[in-house]
């Protein structure tokens, strides 16, 4: 299915959307020719708008794409590409407050989240993973506990760590510390 439907001017720009779908798939001409018992030559113009298929063999170019007519010309719903305080989601807790701040995360590759911490308090512990993760402290003094070591962290410090040992966020501070916190892939 076309990620956008290109136009030129108020036409469907199919020859560019056939390309660009042709493209994403990693396909040349050549293999395309082959799925869909066509010529190259004909293809070609095709993408280049030189001329135009009928239904029947814009129905085969795009079975030979895995794709159907009416998912090619469908309209891609939007994503959300901004998200204000309106769209975050909060769960407060006694000793802390994780704020998921790109609501439905847990479907990307990565997932970000505030947390805040009251003073003497911790973070959930993260269990070993596969994937990354990257925390920045926007406020107050943490330390970011994995085993026996203990990593302190002031304001507009960072760290990054490989998810292969267990650990958590400590509040070591007399106020509220705040961080923000990403992991890949999504774990909170």
């Amino acid at each position: 299915m076309a990620e956008h439907l290109s136009k030129r001017g108020d036409i469907l720009d199919i020859g560019k959307n056939l390309k660009e779908l042709r493209l994403r798939q990693d396909l040349t001409l050549e293999e395309l020719a082959s799925r869909s018992e066509l010529t190259k030559g004909f293809l070609s113009q095709v993408e280049r708008n030189l001329t135009s298929p009928s239904i029947s063999t814009l129905e085969d170019i795009l079975e030979a794409l895995g794709t159907t007519l009416s998912d090619f010309f469908k309209p891609e719903k939007e994503e959300q590409i901004v998200f204000g305080a309106a769209d975050y989601f909060v769960d407060e807790r006694e000793d802390s407050t994780i704020e998921w701040i790109v609501p439905n995360a847990q479907k990307n590759k990565m997932e970000p989240i505030i947390l805040k911490l009251k003073p003497g308090s911790k973070s959930s512990l993260m269990e070993a993973h596969d994937g990354e993760e990257f925390g920045y402290v926007l406020k107050g003094n943490i330390s970011l506990m994995m085993g026996e070591k203990r990593y302190k962290l002031k304001p507009r410090e960072t760290f990054y760590i490989n998810g292969r040992k267990s650990h958590y966020l400590v509040n070591t501070g007399a106020s509220d510390a705040k961080v923000l916190w990403i992991t890949t892939p999504p774990m909170f």
